[in-house]
């Protein structure tokens, strides 16, 4: 039997074997590299050249025994809200963004100073507004699980799923405001963490709202968004080893899953419930125990959704504030919706944020059954772009994408989701695990449990059918 690719193996492995000398960052990255679709179209700035003199410097550190991370060497793509040093930040529109938004922040730094790799910018909508992936202004990523028909592959973090589908990338940073890291990740067969309010840093990441928006990334399983959770979370950095040890114990008897907020289940697209509704099985019979819990402040949190949350009012306003000229070039499918944001009186504007503190106190109280919410992650299978050509058919659609994703920020939670099966359409189906805000680590060890049983994305689902030949 073949040994595997380099970039086939776990962020774990890699690490070991870039620090034994059986592996060098320069050839981890050619083999990534190699992988590139440029049909797919996930990167807005593919910078190979760059990425390989990153690994070239990630090697002589760890020549010289300079251990700076478990990411040393390890290909990230970036998405096009973060500044990153060689590349400019257009946050999907036709213009780079002012300076402000194109110096490198906090996050970024991190991961330069243990000499990650960054393979170059992914494509976001436009200014992260948008849940289904489209941009009419770079054109719209290419779903890989569809090789016949383009299919939107999830948004606003629309090129980062795909840049880990064709293995140019095997961490991919996003920002979920009301599901951009969730959505992406479900509809490409991927892992996707959304990070709690204030966890982790936002400086150097061009803001759509600051009263919501959190960083985070996208991996192709569980054990690897453990693995680079642990070194990029700061809190985890200084406690050494002890989140893997929680994942290493964590049992299918040691904690309990609720399933029963119906607002999450209804209304699915064909096979979509059935495919989570049958992983569930899966989990009860190997011992996991399942209540009927639930969380009624969703229903409220998907009603703000529906007229634009504080979202919309807030991009609007950074929009006419710092960069007026942008609402002349605006996507007509992102200029509406933030027309509808920027209408609204100061009133309803301060109504909102006050709804949105009321409901996130409330669900703080809804754990004590369980220690995680589960549900579908995605309540649509991903459409043809064709088909959300138009505001009349992209917005019942972009609504259906966030539906389940919007809650887990709304109310101040943390959340992740992990592939599990396909639906009707054949296009990946991703479970959602819901937990307290800055519950991370425990949201991290169930979901790592869970992948044990259920298995992975290559194990469960096999390759994306338009990456093959």
């Amino acid at each position: 039997m073949n040994s595997p690719r380099p970039c086939e193996r776990s962020l774990a492995e890699i690490a070991r074997a870039l620090r034994d000398g059986s592996l060098t960052a320069v050839a981890l990255a050619e083999d990534c590299l190699s992988n590139h679709r440029p049909e797919l179209n996930a990167y807005r700035d593919w910078t190979p050249d760059l990425a390989r003199r990153q690994a070239e410097k990630a090697d002589a550190a760890l020549a010289q025994a300079h251990d700076l991370g478990a990411l040393q060497g390890i290909p990230v793509s970036v998405k096009d809200l973060y500044g990153l040093e060689g590349t400019e930040t257009f946050a999907g529109s036709p213009a780079p963004m002012p300076s402000p938004w194109q110096a490198e922040g906090d996050l970024i730094k991190g991961l330069r100073g243990q000499h990650a790799v960054f393979t170059g910018k992914t494509h976001t909508v436009e200014f992260a507004f948008g849940g289904l992936g489209v941009n009419s202004h770079w054109g719209t990523p290419k779903n890989p699980w569809d090789a016949n028909d383009h299919r939107v592959p999830g948004g606003s973090s629309c090129g980062a799923g795909v840049s880990l589908c064709e293995g140019s990338a095997l961490l991919a940073l996003g920002t979920d405001t009301a599901g951009s890291v969730r959505i992406p990740a479900s509809m490409t067969g991927c892992v996707g963490l959304k990070t709690s309010f204030g966890r982790w840093p936002v400086s150097g990441v061009f803001p759509l709202s600051p009263t919501l928006d959190t960083t985070g990334i996208l991996t192709r399983s569980v054990a690897d968004a453990v693995a680079a959770f642990s070194a990029i979370d700061p809190h985890q950095r200084s406690y050494g080893p002890r989140l893997a040890r929680e994942v290493g114990r964590c049992q299918p008897g040691d904690f309990v899953l609720g399933s029963g907020e119906r607002a999450l289940w209804t209304d699915c697209d064909p096979g979509i419930a059935q495919a989570v509704e049958d992983a569930i099985r899966e989990l009860s019979q190997a011992g996991v125990k399942i209540v009927d819990a639930t969380l009624p402040e969703v229903e409220p949190a998907i009603d703000l959704l529906k007229v634009g949350s504080v979202v919309a009012a807030e991009i609007d306003e950074m929009l006419t504030s710092t960069a007026p000229q942008w609402h002349d070039t605006l996507d007509p499918l992102v200029s509406s919706r933030i027309r509808d944001g920027g209408s609204i009186s100061a009133t309803e504007y301060l109504q909102r944020r006050r709804k949105l503190r009321e409901l996130s106190h409330l669900a703080s109280t809804r754990f004590d059954a369980c220690q995680v919410m589960v549900s579908p992650t995605v309540a649509i299978s991903p459409p043809r772009v064709s088909d959300v050509q138009t505001v009349d058919t992209y917005r019942p659609k972009n609504i259906g994408a966030l539906r389940n994703t919007c809650a887990a920020n709304y109310l101040g939670l943390c959340a992740i989701t992990l592939p599990v099966g396909l639906d009707h359409a054949k296009m990946p189906v991703g479970l959602q695990l819901i937990a307290p805000r800055l519950h991370e680590e425990r949201l991290l060890a169930v979901a790592a449990c869970i992948e044990r049983i259920l298995g992975t994305s290559a194990q469960r689902l096999g390759p994306p059918p338009g990456m093959k030949g």
